[in-house]
């Protein structure tokens, strides 16, 4: 009966966590457009469930980013757009690995973490960090490996150097997800873990 309980108490935390993916997803709080520049605060929900819920959950709140990032590639996003263009498939693979991924590598990273150190803070704010710096590391990587030789990420680079061009690609976007993240995931996640009941 306790297990069946913990069970569904995880059910409706997970409920709740995609609920909010969903309204962020498909609000400017997600997925922030300024110009060319694209930042997205996805990463927060999907790090506060590999926290409070395990690696697995991570896993599927990735995954569920990952859909509403593919969904974004049509027509709400430039940069996915010509992705979409060159690629459906690749594009689709570009949007959901990393992203699960990351949220798997956010449980793990906190539960060896917390069950090791003695200054518990330091898990929850090195997860959170671990999140947005993961999926950038995971999205850009990839991004390069399927698309690096295509005319439009060629046409992007513009005779930069491959360090040069990721610099510019990923520098601004990529520091203020990571400080976003990095802010709210730990203040987040620790309060809801102390919170929440543990049975």
């Amino acid at each position: 009966m306790a297990r069946a309980t913990e069970k569904t108490r995880k059910l409706v935390q997970m409920a709740i966590l995609i609920a909010v993916m969903l309204i962020l997803a498909f609000t400017p709080l997600g997925y922030l457009k300024v110009g060319a520049i694209e930042i997205t605060f996805m990463t927060i929900p999907v790090v506060v469930g590999a926290i409070i819920l395990g690696p697995a959950a991570g896993a599927v709140l990735g995954g569920v980013f990952g859909l509403t990032s593919f969904i974004q590639c049509f027509g709400m996003s430039a940069f996915g757009a010509a992705l979409l263009n060159i690629s459906p498939i690749l594009t689709f693979l570009v949007c959901m690995v990393p992203r699960i991924l990351m949220g798997y590598l956010a449980g793990v990273i906190f539960r060896a973490l917390y069950h090791s150190g003695r200054t518990k803070i330091l898990s929850f704010a090195v997860s959170s960090l671990s999140g947005a710096v993961l999926n950038t590391i995971f999205f850009v990587s990839l991004v390069m490996l399927l698309f690096g030789s295509s005319d439009y990420i060629t046409e992007m680079r513009g005779g930069l150097g491959l360090l040069s061009f990721l610099a510019a690609f990923v520098g601004f976007n990529g520091l203020v997800e990571a400080i976003v993240a990095f802010v709210l995931g730990t203040a987040i996640s620790k309060a809801l873990v102390q919170f929440l009941p543990k049975e």
